[in-house]
């Protein structure tokens, strides 16, 4: 095994080393934000509301910190920067996955890797940025995350369930900071923002307490739209209609509390997903888009951000992502739903084809990998290809541009719908034309 040319044990920086395992807290408390709300000016109608029929959904697996393309997808058996794992067939002919991930080598029939992700950010806030949002910043306003748009537009209009879920138990995280609360939704509006379920596996204070009847609950209500439309038709801004979208949002999440509660579940599903807070969070996401949630994101802290024993932490690691990846899409495809939800598992880059003086795997945005699998998308594809070190991206290099052209043409948005911000040039949903990956499109 090769070691780094460099002794960069870390991620750099003061805030990394504090806060390594921490994650945003996305909060409905964004809904009150000042942020100005352009939904209006761009709806996509047609496009949105056929999607909004078909019922299409979407399940991100965030793998915050960024796993290790050899001990997961793309492994390099006998070369330099293999590490002590050996590689494993599939269900694919000639396609072999690290033996680390078993159960998904034998849905790789079902599932489709892009080998030749090649980005250009390296550090984890500002990679984040880029692999949720699709695009680099072009202030002074905030392109909406992935969560937001898809949310937005499949959102099914007379649902109370929100449209953006994010499950992570992990409070805010300085790696996170252009992700503070009101600007994941972007120029969309705070309302489309992330509702944040942490490691309880429900949102806190949804049930009134017992000492309130129905009645007096009511009556609270009544008195508090009194005074919000009073308070709105004498200032009449963006951020008195936040204000009451934020408290519309809260109502409805009140009617459908008990989707949060993964105890109502049955035993067996959560013994089949595992213990741990990765898997029954995803345990939670297939309930949520199975009772309609448009968007559901998972997330654990930043636990593969492997600067140090790389190995070790993998062979802790990848085995629960191969078991939940695995019931997930085999879930998803009992039950009639995996045609319609698209299941993505990534990070934010990859990482480095050598090791450093602490056996770790630096950042590495140059080649790397991600898996997709569902609606819209071919099954049983591999694409693209690194060199045989996995230094470089040999054939079918994809930017994030062309990922999210993807993501959104699988799920029947138009990748290129237009944004038509006051005072400003035109942006779009995904910038420069830039191409679907057609060979992944079924």
């Amino acid at each position: 095994m090769t070691t780094s040319p460099n002794n960069n044990r870390g991620c750099g920086g003061p805030d990394h080393e504090l806060h390594r395992r921490l994650f945003l807290q996305g909060s409905f408390a964004a809904g009150i934000s000042t942020t100005l709300s352009f939904q209006h000016l761009f709806c996509s109608p047609v496009f949105a509301e056929q999607a909004r029929k078909q019922h299409k959904r979407c399940i991100l697996l965030w793998l915050c910190g960024a796993p290790s393309q050899f001990e997961t997808w793309d492994p390099k058996p006998g070369r330099p920067s293999a590490g002590p794992f050996r590689s494993i067939p599939t269900s694919l002919p000639g396609v072999h996955f690290s033996e680390l991930m078993p159960h998904c080598a034998a849905i790789a029939d079902r599932l489709t890797v892009i080998r030749s992700m090649k980005t250009k950010e390296s550090e984890h806030f500002q990679a984040i940025d880029l692999l949720n949002r699709g695009d680099s910043p072009r202030p002074p306003f905030v392109r909406p995350a992935l969560g937001a748009v898809i949310g937005q537009q499949l959102a099914q209009l007379d649902s109370p369930i929100p449209s953006f879920i994010l499950l992570d138990p992990c409070p805010e995280g300085n790696e996170y900071k252009r992700f503070k609360a009101g600007n994941w939704a972007g120029w969309l509006g705070a309302e489309y923002g992330p509702v944040r379920v942490g490691g309880e596996y429900k949102i806190e204070n949804l049930v009134p307490p017992d000492y309130l009847a129905e009645a007096d609950h009511e009556d609270r209500e009544a008195l508090r739209q009194f005074f919000s439309k009073k308070f709105a038709n004498d200032r009449r801004s963006a951020a008195a209609g936040s204000y009451n979208a934020a408290f519309e949002r809260v109502k409805g999440m009140m009617s459908c509390a008990p989707l949060f509660d993964l105890e109502k579940l049955p035993a067996s599903d959560r013994e089949r997903y595992g213990p741990g807070i990765f898997g029954q969070h995803t345990l939670l996401a297939r309930h949520l888009v199975e009772n309609g949630a448009p968007f559901v994101m998972v997330s654990n802290g930043m636990p593969w951000d492997c600067h140090v024993l790389n190995h070790e932490i993998h062979q802790m690691l990848v085995p629960e992502l191969d078991r939940v990846l695995f019931h997930l899409v085999n879930d998803l495809a009992e039950r009639g739903m995996l045609d319609d939800t698209l299941v993505i598992a990534m990070g934010e880059f990859g990482r480095t084809p050598w090791l450093n003086e602490a056996r770790g795997r630096d950042h590495y945005p140059n080649a790397w990998s991600l898996a997709l699998a569902g609606c819209g998308i071919k099954p049983g594809v591999v694409l693209g290809e690194t060199d045989r070190d996995g230094v470089d991206v040999a054939s079918d290099p994809i930017d994030q541009r062309r990922l999210f052209a993807t993501i959104f043409t699988a799920l029947g948005l138009d990748p290129y719908q237009q944004y038509d911000l006051p005072g400003l040039p035109s942006f779009f949903r995904v910038e420069d034309q830039a191409a679907p990956v057609h060979e992944l499109l079924a």
